[in-house]
């Protein structure tokens, strides 16, 4: 199974450089120099990319990868999706993180063990990360994904515990 890294934005200069938006807590990892990465093309095609440097650039990173030698190279990767094989992800040595991919595809259940929805995705705000639910009544739910509302997760049952304030999960 693939994780997404990062995506690749518009060419920067004539040397190659492209810029990315890092999907990572560990850009400076992903992005390290020597890494090999799965870039998935807009056009549905994939091809393997070796990141030759990288250095931040107003809150993205330039990125040159190896055998891109100019701007028109460079184009050819733009929209790429940056992937990496989760069995290549460190361990996180907090029992209470997560990676996206462990959360996506859990069964949302209250405490009464009634089913909810299913995670379909997480997204990052500044505030707070939300669990996106797809609702069993074909709705959606944005739910805050802090310890109050999840008070528990369990990967390998492949569900979590809500207790929605009032009012969070109604006319969703």
């Amino acid at each position: 199974m693939d994780v997404v890294v990062g995506r690749v934005g518009k060419a920067h200069g004539i040397r190659g450089e492209l810029t990315v938006d890092p999907r990572t807590d560990s850009p400076e990892e992903r992005f390290a120099e020597g890494a090999a990465l799965v870039a998935r093309l807009p056009d549905g095609t994939s091809r393997t990319v070796t990141v030759a440097a990288a250095r931040p650039h107003a809150g993205r990173l330039l990125v040159h990868f190896e055998g891109v030698p100019d701007r028109t190279a460079a184009e050819s990767l733009r929209g790429a999706l940056l992937t990496v094989d989760t069995a290549e992800l460190p361990p996180i040595g907090d029992p209470d993180e997560f990676y996206d991919h462990e959360l996506e595809g859990l069964v949302a259940e209250l405490a009464d063990g009634s089913r909810v929805g299913v995670v379909r995705e997480v997204t990052h705000g500044p505030g707070a990360d939300l669990l996106v639910l797809e609702r069993d009544d074909g709705g959606e739910a944005l739910v805050p994904f802090v310890s109050e509302i999840v008070p528990e997760v369990d990967v390998a049952g492949g569900r979590l515990l809500l207790t929605p304030p009032p009012g969070l999960l109604d006319g969703a």
